[in-house]
């Protein structure tokens, strides 16, 4: 459960500052921006989540002894995980990041004009049309 949330939100901050790259923004400045883009629903989730697990905390009654250490130690990893979220993946992205372009930036993206789509069309209704002799 905890592992799965912080994997969710890490992987949300790194994907929108790898979009914002893609717009040209900076390594630093695009990890700063997703952060903060991304601080809302990050926080929302992990404190929906630990606040649903404080009851557990604070337990009371027969089973008590062994609830509170679990919901402690959900709770704490909760709030723990959410600092790293917030700011060592950022860091850690602008620091191991590549300064280079991806490769999907270097190559020219190719489009058909409607001449070029048109002779492509006619050409394949010329093949389609041919008898098995002709072939």
């Amino acid at each position: 459960m905890l592992i799965g949330l912080v994997t969710k939100n890490g992987i949300l901050i790194v994907e929108f500052a790898n979009q914002n790259r893609l717009k040209g923004m900076g390594k630093s400045e695009a990890a700063i921006y997703a952060a903060s883009q991304r601080l809302r629903p990050i926080l929302m989730t992990s404190l929906a989540m630990s606040l649903g697990a404080l009851p557990i905390a604070l337990s009371l009654g027969a089973a008590a002894t062994s609830r509170v250490p679990l919901g402690v130690v959900i709770v704490s990893g909760i709030m723990f995980s959410l600092i790293l979220t917030l700011f060592v993946i950022p860091s850690m992205y602008s620091y191991m990041s590549s300064n280079k372009k991806r490769s999907e930036l270097d190559e020219p993206e190719v489009t058909l004009q409607p001449a070029e789509i048109t002779n492509r069309e006619t050409a394949d209704d010329k093949r389609s049309n041919l008898t098995l002799t002709e072939r």
